[in-house]
């Protein structure tokens, strides 16, 4: 009788450890918040996955951080994967903001909340926030530094990001509103792009006078299509295009690339070059002077403001927002985060000082 006892007492603490390590299983297969970024490739987004970590730390919810690796294929992939692993709020960047909407519509038919970040998701109504940096103080930051330094007659090389990223007609927008009046006046002349020098006498652009001439001077954020791009552009132009010379470049990865190339051309004798980033690779040339300035976009205030966000949804809150962007489809309710324009005079106060970098990341700072 004791040993019936005994051997009944044993099954039911294996059934109960059964239930238990069940429990545990179907607990850890769960993901609260699904993070979808662009690629592995570029510095900017694989610092993105380290702050996403860190904002996480301590947090109740749980959370899993996949790359589309430049496929909108692979992205749709992630975001049904993520689905399947009972998300309640998906935070992505799309690769393509046209082709993200399915992916979107899928979450949003699973009773996924959407948060667009960065990049804005376009013509769909399955995006319920986005968080960004101001893209058209952007665009106004780098042209400004332009103008600042510009000098009667200078050459302007104009160069956009990818025509599928809506950010890349923000930055665009926002430097051709401080660069044509200059264009307009002469102190800038356009020397790679006939649809720009057609549309020099508007202020404003439309749309489809962007597309125009971003159609021209696209580097699709690929760094290597940028010194195709730049190498093109050098070889087809004149003398008096070239000397001292402004160049628009949209970030830090195709400026880098473009600075390069420049400065191998004995016919450019100084030149000026934005981005937009803060890379730490892009800041040694900074420092060094290979590129003027970039924007610096702090990643840690966007990934908080996105995780705020999210937190918020899962506690059952209205997120905070501070203004709305149209994506074709809806206003989106977004906030934005102020930018900073960083050159060699203050590279150390703003990056490193604010611990964003460390000194000894660099060499000569």
């Amino acid at each position: 009788m004791k040993r019936s006892v005994k051997a009944i007492s044993m099954m039911l603490v294996v059934m109960m450890l059964a239930v238990f390590v069940a429990a545990c299983g179907n607990s850890s297969s769960k993901v609260s918040v699904g993070i979808v970024l662009p690629t592995k490739d570029e510095p900017r987004w694989v610092q993105d996955e380290q702050r996403f970590k860190d904002a996480l730390k301590g947090s109740k919810y749980t959370t899993e951080i996949l790359f589309s690796q430049g496929s909108s294929a692979k992205e749709k992939e992630n975001v049904d994967a993520l689905i399947a692993k009972g998300i309640k709020v998906l935070i992505i960047c799309p690769q393509d903001g046209d082709a993200a909407a399915a992916a979107v519509e899928a979450a949003k038919k699973a009773g996924v909340q959407v948060i667009s970040y960065d990049r804005l998701i376009t013509k769909t109504d399955a995006v319920n926030y986005y968080v960004t940096f101001d893209s058209v103080a952007v665009g106004k930051a780098q042209a400004q530094y332009l103008v600042d330094k510009a000098q009667k007659g200078q050459p302007l090389y104009l160069y956009a990001g990818a025509a599928s990223d809506n950010n890349a007609f923000l930055f665009f927008d926002g430097a051709w509103q401080v660069l044509q009046p200059k264009i307009a006046d002469g102190t800038f002349k356009i020397a790679n792009s006939s649809e720009a020098v057609a549309l020099k006498g508007n202020a404003k652009l439309t749309r489809e006078q962007m597309s125009k001439i971003i159609g021209q001077i696209t580097t699709n954020w690929d760094a290597n299509e940028a010194k195709n791009k730049a190498q093109t552009h050098l070889t087809a132009a004149a003398a008096d295009m070239k000397g001292n010379v402004a160049i628009l470049a949209p970030n830090d990865g195709t400026a880098r690339s473009i600075a390069d190339v420049f400065a191998g051309d004995k016919a450019v004798t100084k030149f000026l070059v934005t981005g937009q980033d803060a890379e730490k690779a892009s800041i040694q040339y900074v420092i060094d002077g290979k590129q003027s300035m970039t924007v610096f976009k702090d990643v840690r205030t966007l990934v908080k403001d996105a995780m705020g966000m999210a937190v918020a949804i899962l506690d059952g809150k209205t997120p905070e927002t501070t203004g709305s962007y149209n994506n074709g489809k809806i206003d989106v309710k977004a906030k934005q985060t102020n930018v900073i324009v960083v050159d060699k005079a203050n590279v150390k106060s703003a990056l490193v000082d604010s611990a964003y970098y460390q000194a000894s990341d660099f060499k000569g700072l």
